[in-house]
């Protein structure tokens, strides 16, 4: 894991531990002194939030536990690896894209980092620059052609 994604998974366990869960339980306390609990629908919503919410923290404190921060320094940008920045170009209709690829936990397709565990990031490890790659995915077939690999 990139140290950007650790951060940023420890900042969201916080958000979540500090904010989010008072905030619930709050809630619990103020729709417990509204009376009768077996019809009182803001008790058991908030309830079932908390279940949700601690289901998220645990997640969250796991994959934090099992995390390992890579060291990019000793990295060779002769390969595409994980945290690798990948231009490449789909040879079917000349378009160029760009990616990152990390780990399944930092995946997001708006900022263009994809999961070495998908079908494009396990077909790009261990290609180099001028490969052709092809890979399977629901549209179809695509074939890339690797422009330039950096870290």
């Amino acid at each position: 894991m990139s140290q950007e994604g650790y951060d940023k998974l420890v900042a969201e366990l916080r958000q979540l531990e500090n904010v989010e869960l008072p905030r619930v339980r709050e809630a619990i306390a103020e729709a417990r002194d509204k009376g009768d609990l077996s019809e009182n629908f803001e008790y058991h919503a908030a309830k079932r939030e908390q279940g949700r919410l601690l289901g998220r923290i645990r997640f969250k404190q796991r994959v934090l536990e099992n995390a390992r921060v890579v060291d990019t320094s000793r990295f060779n940008t002769d390969v595409i690896q994980l945290l690798s920045k990948v231009e490449m170009t789909n040879v079917m209709n000349s378009r160029k894209m760009n990616c990152m690829l990390v780990s399944p936990h930092e995946a997001n397709i708006r900022e263009q980092k994809i999961s070495i565990k998908s079908p494009i990031g396990q077909a790009l490890l261990g290609k180099r620059v001028g490969d052709i790659v092809l890979v399977q995915v629901p549209a179809g077939m695509m074939k890339l052609r690797i422009e330039s690999i950096q870290l």
